[in-house]
């Protein structure tokens, strides 16, 4: 594709680049929420993909009664999400450029926050924080939190390798001038995963990394859906093999760049976190899915060279470690828990030549670096039955982990932690103390569901718990808590004030315990029915 020259230092603002594709519904909001940014958004260039819909007549109206925004059509659908970007760049006449999708929205302040960082830093990248938005409930989960947790300017991306943890391209404000003097473009066509290897092509060109620590982007999440955007079509094994061949071209940017130590951290990144993400839905899929998985991770790993296995946190590595080290499937529960957030080892455990190891028949797997992990970051395993009644009652079994909760100070109580879905803070802590019992402790505690409800507000509330360990230790571990068989069924609780609470205890994909209350008859039936609606669309679905 023919690339503008590059810009001057003009006064010009932002070129907010909205891609769209039978979107006709949502593209109004989008295009809409970055009018909204203010003066700064110099122009919206609405790039529609060939759309048989009604997107085209809705962007040419936003066109006839909004003079900032520019309309390109695609005369043929490209089938991916690269080249309408592509082609927004080469339309755009901003000094900046950002990407928005048509069914996604930028928050209030988005754009002025990211062009100060950059004007003020002379960054040609500015980057903040982003929030997938589940619908309808509108429950945020926020993306690699730890990032963008303060201001910072990286002059380089090889002084902040973990950035490319962020393989986003939407939440980052780019100099036009810096992408096309580089000719930085999208993979075009049908390409998977398009921005991987987007943002490698930018992060190999060395550019100045403004960081902002605030919200500059909500990515929404519509898993009803009928058509769900591909980050969330895992169940298909070509997700996961397009996912390996972004990472492949990838790497491939960085090595061609010369930039071998960010070539590195990104096949270290593919082990801290892709695997894991996979991996935690593993046990989940059929068994043809599973060979396939293992058969193209393994041959993946294979080319990775020991460094890159040891720079990945302990707990991620060992999963690795294990993929490569067998043919076929295997513990895939126990590699399930490993890949939660935080990772749980969960036994038996295994011993070698008196160090320790991921099983008996599989010596050649230490576990290396447990020994020298902080007690912050064991990946311990408390399991947890949740049995909800008129005294709703929590009963937990703490996992000794080859000696180490012992040595740092065996855990007299037990901390649990309620955190709305999508928050980072709990809102209700209760204690449960422990005593010593066959290979850990246990303990008990009541809930109390009315203040949790009440903590929680109008609506359904989906609650995760987080376990602290207190002991002699200054500072003990904190895990999930997972999820027993028992106990994981929908209870409906008389509760003052509400009248009934509908309880629901589950199992999330990765095994840890989460609870859904329902406040309310109205609010128990809202489930119920929604429930129901699932069943009828699944059932649908089949018969097509």
């Amino acid at each position: 594709m023919t690339q503008s020259p590059p810009t001057s230092d003009g006064p010009r603002g932002v070129s907010v680049v909205v891609i769209a594709y039978n979107d006709a519904e949502l593209v109004a909001e989008a295009v809409r929420s970055a009018l909204a940014q203010g003066p700064d958004v110099f122009e919206v260039v609405a790039v529609d993909d060939c759309s048989h819909d009604a997107t085209p007549a809705v962007l040419e109206h936003l066109a006839a009664v909004e003079p900032r925004v520019k309309v390109v059509r695609r005369t043929e659908n490209s089938g991916g999400c690269g080249t309408p970007r592509n082609d927004g760049i080469a339309a755009a006449t901003g000094r900046y450029v950002m990407f928005l999708d048509s069914d996604d929205v930028l928050p209030p302040g988005a754009v002025p926050a990211l062009v100060g960082a950059a004007e003020e830093s002379g960054a040609e990248v500015a980057v903040g924080r982003v929030v997938r938005r589940e619908l309808p409930e509108r429950q945020d989960v926020r993306w690699q939190p730890g990032l963008y947790r303060e201001a910072a300017v990286h002059e380089s991306p090889e002084a902040a390798p973990e950035l490319l943890h962020d393989t986003l391209c939407v939440n980052k404000l780019y100099r036009r001038d810096f992408l096309t003097g580089h000719q930085l473009t999208f993979p075009d066509g049908k390409f998977v995963y398009e921005d991987f290897v987007f943002t490698a092509r930018v992060y190999a060109a060395a550019p100045r990394v403004a960081i902002v620590p605030r919200l500059v982007y909500v990515w929404h999440v519509r898993r009803a859906a009928s058509h769900v955007s591909i980050s969330l079509a895992r169940q298909d094994i070509g997700n996961w093999q397009a996912r390996i061949a972004a990472h492949v071209r990838a790497v491939e940017t960085f090595r061609g760049a010369d930039r071998k130590a960010l070539a590195a951290a990104c096949r270290t990144k593919f082990i801290d976190y892709d695997l894991c993400l996979y991996l935690r839905e593993l046990r989940v899929r059929d068994v043809g899915y599973r060979a396939d998985w293992w058969r193209l991770t393994r041959a993946y790993l294979t080319g990775f060279d020991p460094a890159e296995f040891a720079a990945a946190t302990a707990p991620a590595r060992w999963s690795a470690q294990v993929v490569l080290a067998c043919e076929s499937p295997r513990d895939l529960d126990r590699l399930a828990q490993l890949a939660a957030d935080p990772a749980r080892l969960i036994p038996p455990y295994a011993t070698a030549d008196g160090g320790p190891v991921w099983a008996k028949d599989l010596a050649r797997v230490p576990l290396d670096g447990l020994a020298a992990l902080p007690a912050e970051r064991l990946p311990v395993t408390v399991d947890a039955t949740f049995q909800a009644g008129r005294r709703s009652l929590l009963k937990l079994r703490v996992h000794e982990l080859y000696g180490r909760l012992t040595a740092s100070g065996a855990p007299a109580r037990a901390d649990v932690e309620f955190v709305p879905r999508g928050g980072d803070r709990g809102v209700l802590t209760i204690t449960a103390p422990l005593r010593a019992a066959e290979g850990g402790w246990a303990g008990q505690v009541l809930v109390p569901l009315t203040r949790l409800a009440a903590a929680g507000g109008r609506g359904t509330q989906i609650w995760d718990l987080r376990v602290c360990l207190s002991g002699a230790a200054p500072v003990g571990p904190c895990t999930s808590l997972r999820a027993r068989p028992s106990g994981l069924r929908r209870t409906v609780v008389p509760a003052r004030g509400y009248g009934v609470l509908l309880v629901q205890p589950y199992r999330t994909s990765s095994g840890s315990l989460s609870v859904r209350l329902a406040p309310g008859l109205q609010g128990a039936l809202g489930v119920v029915g929604g429930k129901l609606r699932r069943l009828a669309r699944a059932a649908r679905s089949r018969r097509r």
